[in-house]
């Protein structure tokens, strides 16, 4: 077919539907990370007797886990390729989020008791008491391990797959469009969890809220392949997708879909670390509001995830950070077009707007006194600040690096993030007992206790984007591309 028979040629637009298909791949991940979170702090804890550390432990040591696999999930990703890759991804981490389910049985069972009432009942304290809770501590962490596993694949997928069906200027919109899925997802979490707890038990919570990604990879197997194989694809939405490669010999687009950088020499380019700075600094932010979240509400304020009005809460934080996010992917597009910036420009520009977002966190709790709603407005916005940083973060990497490294590199970032959450979720445990049992004993910034500890962890998150957008444009100040030879 001819140029002039292409571009007149009706585009289909078959993009869009296979970045449907990364939404919600990222919802159903979500949902999968959220069940613990909601249901810890008013279901599991009254069973297994766990205090914040033991919780802190268990969400620390998967960061800490994530953060390991996700250093070689990329690399699978790219060497078994997008379809099958994604699907074994999403196959390991349902089953893993079904296996929570098993954690009370077993745990009764090996300590001998025949009810979760005989599990309430046993003493707090008492050394049954701790041995109940560190079993079902070791039980979690190995149902989380394997969640990790597969959730670690979900990222390095979702961009290899963006970065074959969008060119570089819709990117970061198509990125923030999947990657609202963290959102949504965390959004419809508070509505239908806890109820599913409270009617069901928590334990089919993990069963329910697990099965959506076998349904998933149904849809995945007959709707994905390249864009360049797909019968869904025509010749002028083909045209439109590699834009990018006009001008490019063959020899060169077989390069930069097929020449692989080798692992290790990733690790020599200034914008491997530009990536790693950026995930590293932020990433734990985010899991911090995941995770902590409905315990924060639950312990400042009495709302626990399972009334209505700590749904609302979750549900109102959520639902500002799924809005006002959006525009985050679509900003450098504007700066491309109308100020002509280059695309690492437009996404640098925009994630510096993005990273004052998170300074609001600042407020949380000094507002909080008056109202538990300052908290979840301020949240959600630090919270959508986070996520439009995140999609520009992302697009970076197909910015500068070819296509057949992508999921590498996300999966190499991936892990500086994971690090990054293990610190701040494991110490917040710590943190957090730590103030509650010294009481008035322990201040920061005129707060005493448990609240004087919030305040710090808020503190970090609010200043821990401009560090991070600072040392990345020390890295790269301008738009390099890295060259496969």
């Amino acid at each position: 077919m001819s140029t002039a028979n292409t571009s007149s040629l009706k585009m289909t637009n078959w993009r869009w539907a296979i970045c449907s298909l990364l939404f919600f791949a990222t919802f159903v991940n979500y949902m999968d990370r959220q069940v613990l979170s909601l249901t810890w702090k008013d279901f599991i804890a009254p069973e297994f007797h766990w205090t914040d550390t033991d919780y802190g432990t268990i969400t620390g040591f998967f960061s800490l886990f994530y953060a390991a696999v996700s250093l070689f999930a990329g690399k699978f990703i790219d060497w078994m390729g997008s379809k099958k890759g994604y699907l074994w991804a999403i196959f390991i981490w349902s089953v893993a989020a079904c296996l929570h389910a098993a954690c009370g049985w077993i745990t009764m069972e090996v300590e001998g008791l025949d009810s979760v009432e005989a599990l309430k009942a046993v003493e707090t304290g008492s050394e049954t008491a701790l041995a109940i809770a560190t079993l079902s501590v070791w039980l979690f962490l190995g149902c989380r391990a394997l969640l990790a596993l597969g959730e670690a694949g979900n990222f390095p997928a979702a961009i290899k797959v963006t970065a074959q069906y969008f060119p570089k200027m819709d990117r970061a919109f198509a990125t923030s469009i999947f990657n609202a899925g963290a959102s949504i997802g965390a959004l419809a979490s508070p509505l239908c969890i806890p109820v599913l707890a409270k009617h069901f038990g928590w334990e089919m919570a993990f069963v329910i809220i697990g099965g959506l990604g076998f349904i998933w990879m149904f849809f995945w197997v007959f709707m994905y392949d390249k864009p360049e194989s797909s019968k869904f694809v025509n010749k002028a939405e083909l045209a439109y997708i590699q834009q990018d490669e006009k001008g490019e010999s063959e020899k060169e687009k077989k390069a930069e879909e097929n020449n692989t950088i080798p692992f290790w020499r990733c690790f020599t380019f200034r914008q491997t670390w530009a990536f790693i700075s950026g995930k590293f600094f932020t990433d734990g932010v985010w899991w911090f509001f995941l995770f902590w979240t409905p315990a924060y509400f639950s312990d400042q304020y009495g709302y626990a995830s399972y009334t209505t009005m700590g749904q609302l809460l979750i549900f109102t934080l959520y639902l500002i950070v799924t809005v006002v996010s959006i525009f985050g992917g679509y900003a450098p597009k504007l700066f491309i077009e109308r100020c002509h910036m280059d695309p690492y420009a437009g996404r640098m520009r925009a994630m510096l707007i993005f990273a004052f977002f998170p300074i609001l966190a600042l407020f949380a709790q000094p507002l909080g006194v008056y109202s538990a709603w300052w908290p979840a407005i301020i949240i959600g916005l630090a919270g959508a600040g986070h996520q439009a940083w995140s999609a520009n973060l992302y697009s970076t990497i197909g910015d500068m690096f070819p296509t057949s490294t992508v999921a590498t590199i996300t999966g190499i970032g991936t892990m500086a993030g994971g690090i990054s959450s293990y610190i701040i979720n494991q110490g917040s445990g710590i943190l957090f007992d730590y103030a509650a049992n010294k009481g008035d004993a322990f201040s920061f910034l005129g707060f005493e206790g448990k609240p004087a500890s919030y305040m710090i962890v808020f503190c970090l998150c609010a200043l821990a984007y401009l560090v991070a957008w600072t040392i990345m444009k020390a890295l790269v100040p301008r738009y390099k591309k890295i060259e496969i030879a």
